[in-house]
C-alpha cells in the first residue's frame, strides 16, 4: 500500500510545489523587468527635460548659438551616460534627424517595435511597457519619453538597453527560487514518509498479525499502535475477533478430543464383541471380516481425530535440532516397511540444523513418508532430501506414485479429504492435516508440488533461526 500512497502524496505536493514555484517566477521576472524600465523612464524624463531647453533656443542667431551649446553639453550627457551605463540613447526631432545621440552613429529604428514606440511617443504619450524578456532571450528593452514644448511634442527621447545585467538578475532568483523549491520538496517528501510510515504502521502490523492467525498461531495479537483513530479502533476490534474465533477453535477442539476419546471406550467394546463373534463363526466369513475392517478404520479416525485436536492445542517445544539426523532415523525406521512393498527408500543427507521440536518434525515426518510409501507402487522409489534454502532447512520427499491433478493440489492437506482416485488406499485423511497442525506450532510449513518425473513431491521447511 505504501508503494501506492507515498507516490499520490508526492505527486500531490509537487504539484502544489510546482503551481506556487511557476507565478513566483514569472513575477520575479516582470519585477526584474519593471524595475529597469522605470528607471529608464526616469532617464529619459531627465533627457526630455535637457532637451526641451535645446529646443527653446533655435531662433535667433544668439538663440542658435545657444541652442548649439545646450545640445553639445546634451550630447556630452548621453556620451557619459553611454559609456557608464551601455546604454543607447538619442533625441530625435520629429522627422528622426538626431538632435543628439550616443552612440553618435543610432538613428532611430525603421521597423519594428523601436518604430512603433517612436510614433507612439510622437502622439505625445509615453510608449507601452515592452514585452517580457526572459532569462533564454537576447532582447532589449526600447523605453520612449516625448518632448513637449509649448504643448506640442517637438522631439522623441529613446533608450535601447540591453537585457544581460537583468536577465541575469532574473535567472538567480529563478535558481534561488527551485533551490527552495527543492528543499521544500525534499521537506515534504520526508513529511509525506513520515505520515505514510504513520498512517500504515497498524495496517502493517494488523497484515503480519492476521498472517499469524491464518497460518496457525491463534494467540496473535494486533498491539497497541499510533495510526489515526480509525485504524486504533479497527485493530481493538480486530483483537475482538480473533478472541472469539480462538474461543470458538478451542470449543472445537475441546469437542473433538472429548468425543474421540469418549467414542473409544464404547468401539473398544464393539470390536472385542466383533472378534468374540468371529470366534463363533466359520473362518474366513467375509462379512465378519468386512465389520473387522471398517471398526478398526473408524478407531484409526478416532485415533487421527485425537492426534489432531492435540496437535492444535499443544504448544512446540522448540530447540536447534539436527535435521538430517532425524530425517535419517525415521527413514531408518521406514525402511522395514518400504522393502515390504518392494519400494526402494533412498536418502540424500546434509548437515543442516533448524529450529523445530524434535518429537513434533519426527510424527510430521513419519506422515509424510508413510502417505509417500502407501502411493509407491513396488519396484519404485521414494527420495528423502535434506537441504539448506535461505532461511530454512527443508525435507523434501518425492515419491513415485501417481501423482495429483492442479486441482487435487489445491485440496491437498484438507482434513478428511482424500483423492477419489485412492479411495481404496488404507488411510483417513487426517494424516496431512496433523502434520500441518505439528509443523505451523513451530513456524514450520508443508508444501506440495508435482513429482519429477512423476509423483508427489512434500516439502517440509523449518526456520533456520529462532521464530
Amino acid at each position: 500500500m505504501s508503494t501506492r500512497l507515498l507516490p499520490l502524496l508526492i505527486i500531490l505536493m509537487a504539484a502544489v510545489l510546482l503551481a506556487l514555484g511557476f507565478p513566483l517566477a514569472v513575477s520575479r521576472a516582470a519585477a526584474e523587468q519593471q524595475d529597469v524600465v522605470i528607471d529608464r523612464i526616469d532617464d529619459t524624463a531627465r533627457v526630455a527635460a535637457l532637451a526641451q531647453f535645446v529646443s527653446e533656443g533655435r531662433t535667433g542667431t544668439e538663440g542658435r548659438a545657444g541652442s548649439e551649446e545646450r545640445r553639445e553639453l546634451l550630447e556630452e550627457e548621453l556620451t557619459r551616460y553611454h559609456e557608464v551605463y551601455g546604454i543607447r540613447v538619442g533625441v530625435f526631432y520629429r522627422d528622426g534627424r538626431a538632435m543628439a545621440s550616443a552612440p553618435g552613429n543610432w538613428r532611430v529604428p525603421a521597423d519594428g517595435k523601436g518604430r512603433q514606440s517612436f510614433q507612439e511617443a510622437l502622439l505625445g504619450r509615453r510608449s507601452d511597457d515592452p514585452e517580457q524578456v526572459w532569462p533564454w532571450q537576447n532582447g532589449r528593452l526600447i523605453v520612449d519619453s516625448p518632448v513637449v514644448r509649448d504643448g506640442d511634442v517637438v522631439a522623441v527621447v529613446v533608450t535601447d538597453s540591453p537585457t544581460g545585467q537583468m536577465r541575469s538578475r532574473t535567472l538567480r532568483s529563478w535558481l534561488v527560487i527551485a533551490v527552495g523549491e527543492a528543499v521544500a520538496m525534499l521537506v515534504a517528501v520526508g513529511a509525506a514518509i513520515r505520515l505514510t510510515g504513520w498512517v500504515l504502521r497498524p495496517v502493517r502490523v494488523l497484515d503480519a498479525v492476521t498472517h499469524d492467525i491464518a497460518t496457525g498461531r491463534m494467540k496473535s495479537r494486533v498491539a497497541a499502535a499510533g495510526g489515526p483513530p480509525e485504524l486504533r479502533r479497527l485493530a481493538g476490534s480486530f483483537n475482538e475477533m480473533a478472541d472469539n474465533v480462538e474461543d470458538v477453535l478451542e470449543q472445537q477442539r475441546a469437542f473433538v478430543a472429548d468425543a474421540s476419546h469418549q467414542l473409544r471406550n464404547p468401539l473398544s467394546a464393539l470390536l472385542l464383541r466383533i472378534e468374540l463373534l468371529g470366534l463363533e463363526l466359520p473362518e474366513g466369513n467375509e462379512e465378519i471380516a468386512s465389520v473387522r475392517t471398517e471398526g478398526r478404520r473408524l478407531a484409526q479416525v478416532l485415533d487421527d481425530l485425537l492426534d489432531l485436536a492435540l496437535a492444535e492445542h499443544t504448544a512446540a517445544d522448540l530447540r536447534i535440532t539436527d535435521i538430517g539426523e532425524v530425517a535419517a532415523e525415521r527413514v531408518a525406521a521406514w525402511r522395514a516397511v518400504a522393502e515390504e512393498k518392494g519400494v526402494r527408500l533412498t536418502e540424500h543427507r546434509a548437515a543442516v540444523t533448524g529450529w523445530a521440536d524434535p518429537i513434533a518434525l519426527s510424527s510430521a515426518l513419519d506422515a509424510v513418508i508413510d502417505n509417500a510409501l502407501k502411493f509407491t507402487p513396488a519396484g519404485e522409489e521414494v527420495t528423502v532430501t535434506v537441504a539448506r534454502n535461505g532461511t530454512t532447512s527443508t525435507v523434501v520427499v518425492n515419491d513415485g506414485g501417481p501423482g495429483l491433478t492442479d486441482e487435487e493440489l489445491s485440496r491437498i492437506g484438507d482434513r478428511f479429504w482424500r483423492s477419489n482416485r485412492h479411495q481404496n488406499i488404507k488411510g483417513s485423511g487426517l494424516g496431512l492435516s496433523i502434520t500441518r497442525a505439528l509443523l505451523a506450532a513451530g513456524d514450520g510449513t508443508i508444501t506440495y508440488a508435482h513429482g519429477e518425473p512423476r509423483g508427489l513431491r512434500v516439502t517440509v521447511a523449518v526456520p533456520r533461526t529462532a521464530p
